[in-house]
């Protein structure tokens, strides 16, 4: 006959309530009452209901990942960071998209409130208007920081590695610097915008509105960023692109043009993506601790879940610049005859 909850409690010398309560809300028992129940519960070999469990306390053991924009790589190691907190913890991870559409956000933001799921970890960069912050249950933010919000986070600054990476261009000799960014609509996008404007201004050199291209993080922008360039005669030597896929997008586009990098054209992306190391020539890149960042956003959800205080309702993850083959210092034609212009 299979051990019941009644024979746990007579073994532990404690009520069936007690028992239920130890096994749903352990800290909510003395640490002497939870060492009994559980040493009766591996005595008996007691298996609880956890659908009964989780009933009682109202929870679903599910939490919520919401990301911007679900066909980005970008997001699978931070999603490994937090299924392996997650799953340590007794938690599962359901996998929202987004797809920069409000109402597909309040959608996800209603699970939590309708206690389809416990918690939501935010990667959209921003919030619909119609959901105000302070109506946000359990919610905490994973690298895509929003505009004035207050809500606990993991993130990187943005800005000073936007910085290091123009800074490496200058560092090499390049002046004249161009610039694609993410969709402005978002923080990091802003920032990273910035850093790049700080370190043109820390070298005395006056930012060019003609050598920004503002692009959407995907492989077509890096593309079409070089073509409008191209169709304008911009004149550069160096390219820092806010993301490694339209870096790569970007060289593409310049070898079709006739342009080689580094040769003619330093390139530097940002995220350190698999696929920055297989590209041609390998990239140089920003390297953000992406699972590091899933599984501290795990962390705080287990936290925030258990009811306990943030040690910090913010913490910053530290980057590195990855140098690879793609930057190189300019050589004399290439500072001459920047334009990008096609040789054929």
């Amino acid at each position: 006959m299979a051990p019941t909850i009644r024979r746990v409690a007579e073994l532990a010398g404690v009520s069936i309530a007690t028992v239920s309560r130890t096994l749903a809300q352990p800290g909510k028992v003395t640490e002497a009452t939870r060492e009994k129940v559980l040493d009766a519960v591996r005595q008996t070999g007691f298996v609880p209901n956890r659908q009964a469990v989780d009933f009682r306390r109202q929870a679903t053991n599910n939490v919520v990942l919401l990301v911007r924009d679900i066909t980005n790589p970008f997001y699978l190691e931070i999603y490994r960071g937090i299924e392996e907190l997650a799953f340590a913890n007794g938690y599962r991870v359901l996998m929202g998209d987004a797809g920069y559409d409000d109402a597909r956000v309040v959608r996800y933001v209603d699970m939590v409130r309708n206690r389809q799921a416990d918690g939501l970890i935010l990667m959209t960069g921003w919030i619909p208007d119609s959901v105000p912050e302070a109506s946000l249950p359990q919610t905490v933010i994973a690298l895509e920081l929003i505009e004035g919000s207050t809500l606990p986070a993991v993130a990187i600054d943005n800005r000073k590695a936007a910085r290091l990476a123009t800074e490496h261009l200058l560092s090499l000799g390049h002046r004249r610097i161009a610039h694609v960014t993410g969709p402005m609509r978002l923080v990091m996008s802003t920032e990273r915008h910035q850093g790049y404007l700080d370190a043109l201004a820390g070298a005395g050199i006056a930012a060019d509105p003609a050598l920004t291209h503002v692009g959407d993080f995907h492989f077509g922008s890096g593309q079409a960023a070089m073509r409008q360039f191209h169709a304008q005669g911009s004149a550069f030597t160096g390219l820092f692109c806010s993301n490694d896929e339209m870096a790569v997008g970007a060289i593409n586009e310049l070898r079709s043009l006739g342009k080689r990098v580094p040769s003619d054209i330093s390139v530097v992306g940002f995220d350190d993506m698999d696929y920055a190391l297989s590209s041609d020539p390998p990239l140089t890149s920003i390297r953000q601790p992406r699972r590091e960042i899933g599984r501290q956003a795990m962390q705080m959800m287990v936290d925030l879940l258990a009811g306990k205080a943030l040690a910090s309702g913010h913490l910053e993850a530290g980057v590195e610049l990855v140098v690879r083959a793609s930057t190189a210092p300019p050589n004399a034609s290439s500072a001459d005859a920047s334009r990008v212009t096609s040789t054929t």
